[in-house]
């Protein structure tokens, strides 16, 4: 669900993500795999402290490490308007100095005691991750404390930082996988929307953005009203709650409301347009297609999981295997949903050879009607097996069953998440998947986003007649003022 650190513009992974078929062509792969293992799900124990902080505690014995996890309900949806990147620098920041350490002595700290500390953000959640060996964990649960409740945020580590991302801005602007990443979704939601900017913002909101702006948004974010712990390790409910409790028990929730986590809805798009960005010289196309999706709430969960299998998630998906194993355009092509607490974007991505980029669209939409066409039971069966065959590896070590944890808390998903997945997944039957394409895979209305070289792809694009052909300057897209 989240990343160490939400990576900037330049370091930023792709979301891989005009005829129609007549006919569905023959998918139907190798056999079906045989029986699917049950999951063991680990028992979860939900306690709270004295503040009434969420405390969530899984036993795990074979290793004695802990991971930890002081997960805040809220990221970088929550930014204010026209300061963007805020809840991202916020994050990032947290460890640059907090309660009476620098961020030299927070590191020399954490090393000393042979653990890790990661800070991470997303668009729905921010957190402070530790992971250290059990012996350790009573010294270094107060380090977690005072990084996610007492930031200092020291000017200078905050000028040291923006100019790194700044930088990180710059460089972006020379490669066209960024440029797409970033142009994808602001064309798609509109550059007043929050899904519309890169949760760090854009050049103007870092620059503008002040230590009473990161002071403000934790002021207003972190509290433990709107927080929880999750503690997964080489540890018993009854010696870790007493730590957890002398860490955080004392950290009071600010007068007034919890934040609001609700994220308007932005229009869907209603017609298929073509965006061209120019970058002369380039060596590959970038394409993105696509429209918003749908939250990470969807009922049609389990359906999309396993279309998006066939369609484009995984190595031997259609999109993959048509332009990569096929026709040779790319060196791989694929498609996500992705899922936010209000609808994140569907996209189908590759970065195609520059002669090929018209062949590539071409290919590109023979296979988003295709996938809306019925299913090859083989195929359906390959793709069942696929998901829920990955399911339990998971849970393997400590920080995989603390990430599915935290995926649990931030979507509030339902108590029997975990034990009823596999099972949804191996129910979808071929008509789930055909009416969740026909609802969330609509071809005629997808913005599609090229970044190229426009004196070589225009032509053979515009001769698609896929739409609407636009030519965007690249400091629009970028969000540069």
């Amino acid at each position: 669900m989240m990343t160490n650190r939400f990576p900037l513009p330049f370091v930023l992974a792709l979301a891989l993500g005009s005829a129609p078929h007549a006919q569905a062509p023959d998918r139907s792969g190798p056999p079906a795999l045989g029986p699917v293992p049950t999951l063991d799900v680990p028992p979860i124990a939900r306690r709270e402290l004295s503040n009434g902080l969420p405390v969530w505690i899984v036993e795990m014995h074979e290793v004695p490490v802990v991971a930890a996890s002081l997960v805040v309900l809220s990221g970088s949806a929550a930014d204010p308007a026209g300061k963007e990147g805020v809840g991202s620098l916020t994050a990032e920041m947290l460890d640059e100095g907090a309660g009476t350490r620098d961020a030299l002595a927070i590191a020399d700290a954490i090393d000393y005691l042979g653990a890790s500390l990661r800070t991470a953000n997303t668009f729905d959640a921010s957190s402070v991750r530790l992971e250290v060996p059990v012996a350790r964990l009573a010294e270094a649960l107060p380090i977690v404390a005072d990084v996610a409740l007492r930031p200092s945020f020291p000017p200078q580590e905050l000028e040291r930082i923006r100019q790194e991302w700044l930088t990180s801005f710059l460089q972006a602007r020379d490669d066209p996988a960024a440029i797409a990443a970033t142009a994808f979704p602001r064309l798609v939601y509109g550059p007043t929307h929050r899904y519309g900017t890169l949760a760090t913002g854009t050049p103007g909101s870092i620059r503008s953005l002040t230590v009473d702006d990161l002071t403000r948004f934790h002021a207003t974010h972190y509290r433990p009203d709107h927080a929880a712990l999750v503690i997964v390790g080489d540890v018993t409910v009854d010696a870790v709650l007493p730590l957890a409790e002398q860490a955080f028990g004392g950290w009071g929730a600010p007068a007034g409301p919890k934040p609001d986590a609700i994220v308007p809805a932005a229009p869907q798009l209603t017609a298929r347009e073509v965006f061209l960005v120019d970058k002369p010289d380039a060596a590959q196309s970038q394409i993105r297609i696509g429209r918003i999706g749908v939250p990470r709430s969807t009922p049609d969960y389990p359906a999309i999981t396993v279309l998006n299998t066939i369609l484009g998630g995984s190595f031997t998906s259609r999109l993959n295997q048509n332009l990569r194993e096929e026709h040779g355009y790319t060196y791989g092509a694929g498609s996500a949903f992705t899922m936010r607490r209000a609808a994140g974007p569907f996209t189908a991505a590759a970065g195609v050879q520059t002669d090929k980029t018209a062949e590539a669209l071409q290919e590109f939409f023979n296979e988003l009607e295709a996938i809306r066409l019925p299913v090859p039971d083989a195929e359906l069966a390959k793709a069942r097996n696929y998901v829920a065959l990955g399911f339990p590896a998971e849970f393997e070590a400590t920080g995989d069953v603390l990430r599915q944890l935290e995926e649990r808390i931030v979507y509030d998903l339902p108590d029997d998440y975990f034990s009823s997945y596999i099972p949804k997944i191996l129910a979808v039957t071929a008509a789930d998947v055909e009416r969740a394409a026909s609802v969330h895979v609509q071809p005629n209305q997808m913005a599609v986003v090229v970044v190229g070289d426009a004196r070589t792809v225009e032509g053979p694009i515009r001769a698609l007649n896929l739409g609407p052909l636009h030519l965007v300057p690249l400091s629009e897209v970028m969000g540069e003022e």
